[in-house]
């Protein structure tokens, strides 16, 4: 039996609980939630947000890479205690999944009988469970989200990888919206006049996906040695020392952010080729482009959707198509000024808050009358 919310009915706001994984220090909480807030309440929508993790959590973990039981467990805590208080809300907006490596009957029986619930994906989490390296983990969290993108009202999938699972798992009702940048902020172009041998390479992340950049170190440190480029930026995490060449590390800040993008000449996003990086969004890409940095990635995924290759970037696979791809962009500073504008263009026509969040509005609007 299907349950309409009287809010909605009755044509009053419409009260929506938010349950992103992390408080606003991580980025996918911080532009798939907090970001589109002044659009929900412009369309008459209340939402009450309530982080499973706060950023205190994540600052340490970011910071020293351990975890912090007790935050953890308060965390689990606050959560159950939103979750028993479901039905105030017309609709339940769950990030990934309400209780992480907790079964799905679990947070089945904390909802059932109470209001339709979304769940908004950005990273393809179903292959943390089913393709872990636990047997046990496998066997029992397996079918976890499957079966809770069965019983869900609607599904935000990052990338048509996600939206895959989504309906295969028999979820009716899905709308691929990518994590996107907000225009306002990124408000600036790149304007590419260095020279040869001045051009820096630049990465920005977190600590989980630093380990990526292994994949270009050697090719990093053999452009810089031949003169090609001045070294590389990493924001976000330590990892990169490309054989003791000049690498710059800054820590990753909000209020700094743009700022590091544009000190950056050339955006790069290497990736393996498996299904965790297939379900990836292609963020990193997308926050290059917005500032006019030509790219070049790995072709994996999304990558190959937002990377219009010789357009606005590369795609480059093996040693010799990077160092071919980044040497090409290194000497070529029109070129780079040409596909950072291109890149730019795509963002505004495809990849903005500006152009996403109307839809994403309407369509949790949507599930919560569902």
């Amino acid at each position: 039996m299907s349950v309409t919310p009287s809010s909605v009915v009755e044509g009053q706001n419409c009260r929506i609980l938010a349950l992103p994984k992390y408080d606003c220090l991580a980025a996918s909480a911080r532009h798939r939630y907090f970001a589109i807030e002044g659009y929900l309440s412009d369309a008459g929508i209340v939402v009450k947000y309530s982080p499973l993790l706060d950023d205190r959590y994540l600052h340490g973990f970011l910071q020293n890479g351990k975890k912090s039981l007790g935050r953890l467990l308060s965390g689990y805590w606050n959560r159950l205690t939103e979750l028993r208080s479901a039905c105030e809300y017309d609709l339940l907006w769950i990030h990934f999944e309400a209780l992480p490596y907790l079964p799905a009957w679990v947070e089945i029986l904390l909802t059932s009988g109470t209001q339709p619930y979304v769940l908004d994906f950005d990273d393809a989490l179903f292959h943390q469970y089913d393709q872990h390296n636990n047997l046990l983990v496998r066997k029992v969290l397996g079918g976890k989200i499957p079966e809770l993108v069965r019983r869900a009202a609607g599904v935000i999938a990052g990338n048509e990888y996600i939206a895959d699972m989504a309906e295969r798992a028999g979820c009716r009702r899905v709308a691929v919206i990518p994590t996107v940048v907000d225009l306002n902020r990124y408000d600036r172009i790149k304007q590419h006049n260095n020279r040869r041998g001045q051009v820096r390479v630049g990465w920005m992340g977190s600590r989980s996906t630093a380990a990526y950049l292994g994949i270009v170190e050697p090719v990093l440190t053999e452009l810089q040695r031949a003169g090609e480029i001045s070294g590389a930026l990493v924001v976000g995490a330590a990892g990169l020392q490309a054989g003791g060449q000049s690498v710059s590390h800054r820590p990753w800040r909000e209020e700094t952010e743009v700022d590091d993008l544009m000190d950056m000449d050339i955006g790069i996003m290497p990736l393996r080729d498996s299904p965790w990086e297939r379900g990836k969004c292609g963020f990193k890409l997308i926050q290059y482009m917005a500032c006019g940095l030509p790219v070049v990635a790995s072709p994996v995924g999304v990558n190959r959707k937002i990377v219009q290759h010789g357009a606005n970037g590369f795609l480059a696979e093996s040693n010799e198509e990077w160092r071919e791809a980044l040497k090409i962009l290194a000497g070529d500073p029109l070129l780079r000024q040409v596909m950072g504008e291109m890149g730019r263009e795509r963002v505004k026509s495809d990849f903005s808050l500006q152009k996403t969040a109307p839809r994403l509005v309407e369509f949790l609007k949507e599930c919560a009358a569902s």
